[in-house]
């Protein structure tokens, strides 16, 4: 029988792999968690809590950017207004939500249901996009635009849309291209996730055990020295074949989990 440290252990490389591609890593935990039958750490936490990892990855790779636009002397600067203006739709439903959405939408049907919502916004929001990019570098993001992908962040709340799947699509309809979209979806996400793993380790504290502890830091371990690798190839797939191939791989993943687990 797999040990939960390996469980916990498979589960990072999971969330290492599939938190920057618009395939909802949360998904594929609750999925994944729910064939291997792991139930440890509070496995809705620890679902959760690993993201960080991957996130905080997200700061090392971008970590010139993340030094220069919050340094206090840019704090009032254009790029850091539409960071905020963007992260605090999530906040607020995030924090307003946090119960329910643990309680009714952490399951394989809710995720399919998500994944299959999100594959059509992803199809719609290519033929939107094609020939209507106005926008190739964050500082050009208007508030309104940063509002609007604030927005659609906020429909990852709902465990397999996928947090950048949803931003990268509200990009694209806010006429950035693919890089741009891509670049800032990953930016906004350390702010928010990293709220949202504190809120939620917060709440939980007192049912968590230190075994719980133990193998959420080997997810979150796990799953940072995975996603360092794994943002570069992401952004190459993403420039050569766009949106369209993992749209298709989250309808087929959907039925499966529709014919197969549900």
């Amino acid at each position: 029988m797999m040990s939960d440290f390996f469980k916990a252990l498979l589960l990072g490389v999971i969330e290492g792999l599939t938190e920057f591609i618009p395939v909802s890593s949360t998904g594929h935990l609750i999925v994944l968690g729910d064939l291997i039958d792991f139930h440890s750490a509070n496995s809705q936490t620890f679902d959760i809590a690993i993201q960080l990892g991957a996130i905080l990855a997200v700061a090392v790779y971008y970590r010139s950017f993340f030094i220069e636009t919050f340094h206090p002397k840019n704090w009032f600067k254009h790029d850091m207004k539409c960071i905020i203006i963007a992260c605090i739709p999530a906040f607020i439903l995030g924090f307003f939500l946090h119960s329910v959405i643990k309680m009714y939408l952490f399951s394989p049907l809710t995720v399919a249901i998500g994944l299959l919502v999100g594959s059509v916004a992803m199809i719609v929001s290519e033929k939107w996009n094609h020939l209507r990019v106005n926008v190739t570098e964050i500082s050009y993001i208007s508030y309104r635009a940063a509002f609007m992908i604030g927005i659609f962040q906020c429909a990852a709340l709902w465990p397999g849309v996928s947090r950048s799947g949803a931003t990268i699509v509200g990009g694209l309809l806010s006429k950035l291209d693919h890089q741009t979209a891509s670049k800032f979806s990953f930016i906004i996400a350390v702010p928010v996730m990293i709220a949202a793993v504190t809120f939620d380790l917060a709440t939980s504290f007192q049912n968590l055990t230190a075994h719980d502890f133990q193998l959420i830091g080997v997810g979150l371990i796990v799953s940072f020295g995975v996603a360092i690798f794994s943002i570069a190839a992401f952004f190459k797939i993403l420039n050569r074949l766009k949106l369209m191939p993992f749209a298709v791989y989250r309808i087929i993943i959907a039925f499966a989990i529709l014919l197969f687990i549900v």
